[in-house]
């Protein structure tokens, strides 16, 4: 269930830079004190079964008393059953008595709504029946057993975290690969234009337009980068038109699995010796995986490392079958700017087993059983190994600091 609208435009206005959390038609508040006869502002974050469940609705009243004077309506919704675009509207409604109504059109399909509600109060909770017409569809609304808000419950539940840090002081928060931009509406299209071409990955769950960025008119853009080019990067970005934020976010690194060391032999001049470092990891690799390696490569957008070996499966040896395990890795400066210290994060191993063997072939199906599939594959100490090889230090997540 998501969340409903009612306000003033210019306190509407004033609430598009933050985004509704989603909130339960169920939910019991303690009695509200007000003073008698005092103008109030109530909200609703509800009703139940609006577009299957798939709105995300606010309803704000102001009232004098008891008696609503004021109400406005804002609801995003998919455009098509089961897609993830979305349109919105916003529409002050008429205030007779129990009924709310009003008329408008759709923020981007410009489709015509009307809005027809009966509002019933008994004691401390709600019921709004009626229609919702957009176009052509039309939602009937019976939503019993409503609670509703103050304006301080209800801007307690927003939030406007973007997940995005302009400068973090190292990459223990945030993964070095990972930079986000947030770009407003109308500029969004020719921002993602300019990087086809450029050697970045765009997250394509970010492209999708969700009712947070439609109230707040901007988008938050997530990408995956070299790190050795995102500080650059970030830079170029945040000089675009339309870019209100830019920085590092969420990304593939996870902190278990990282080591820092010193970088002083792994670069040459100012930019970082891959393959010279990917030769070495292999080499630990190989002795704890107990496997031969057979490639290193690193994707030019991202700067991740794809390390592939070979060995025998040992599961059947009479029917020598081999085991080929892939290992992600990623390396960059343990922070940005400058810095003489290098961070190398190893993702879990993954192996897949097939019959390599000449002649007719076994087939065999990689399907795990229902008690398998949770498990982490076991990677015979590589992270330690790794880190003594290097000279490095690894993660302390009791005390947030490296050991």
């Amino acid at each position: 269930m998501r969340a409903l609208l009612v306000c003033s435009t210019a306190v509407l206005a004033a609430l598009l830079t933050v985004s509704p959390h989603p909130a339960s038609a169920q939910m019991k508040l303690s009695p509200k004190s007000t003073v008698p006869g005092g103008t109030e502002t109530r909200y609703f974050t509800s009703i139940d079964g609006l577009m299957d469940g798939n709105a995300d609705v606010i309803l704000k009243e102001t009232r004098q008393g008891k008696t609503v004077t004021a109400a406005v309506l804002d609801v995003c919704y998919p455009v098509a059953k089961n897609s993830e675009r979305k349109d919105r509207f916003v529409v002050n409604l008429q205030v007779a008595g129990q009924t709310l109504t009003g008329t408008t059109q759709s923020l981007g399909e410009k489709s015509p709504v009307s809005v027809k509600l009966t509002r019933k109060q008994s004691g401390d909770t709600f019921e709004f029946r009626g229609q919702i017409a957009i176009g052509q569809a039309v939602t009937e609304v019976t939503s019993p057993d409503n609670s509703d808000l103050s304006e301080r419950e209800f801007l307690d539940s927003q939030t406007s975290d973007d997940g995005i840090t302009p400068q973090p002081k190292d990459f223990t928060d945030v993964s070095p690969e990972a930079i986000a931009v947030k770009v407003k509406l109308d500029a969004a299209t020719d921002f993602l234009k300019s990087l086809k071409g450029q050697e970045v990955e765009v997250t394509l769950a970010s492209l999708n337009v969700g009712c947070d960025a439609l109230r707040a008119g901007e988008q938050t853009i997530n990408m995956s980068v070299d790190p050795e080019r995102a500080g650059a990067l970030l830079s170029k970005f945040k000089a675009m038109p339309g870019v209100t934020a830019a920085g590092w976010t969420a990304g593939m690194t996870e902190m278990d699995r990282t080591i820092r060391f010193p970088a002083a032999d792994w670069r040459e001049g100012d930019k970082i010796n891959k393959g010279k470092l990917a030769t070495a990891v292999a080499n630990v690799l190989s002795r704890t995986l107990a496997a031969k390696p057979v490639s290193q490569n690193f994707n030019p957008a991202t700067g991740k490392l794809k390390l592939v070996f070979k060995r025998p499966n040992q599961d059947f040896p009479a029917l020598e079958l081999t085991d080929t395990i892939e290992v992600a890795g990623l390396v960059s400066p343990d922070k940005p700017g400058a810095t003489d210290k290098l961070m190398l994060w190893i993702g879990s191993p993954a192996t897949t087993t097939a019959d390599e063997s000449s002649g007719a072939k076994l087939n065999l199906s990689e399907d795990a059983s229902p008690d398998e599939e949770g498990d982490l594959p076991d990677d015979n100490g590589s992270i330690e190994a790794l880190a003594q090889e290097l000279k490095g230090q690894r993660w302390d997540a009791d005390k947030s600091v490296w050991k």
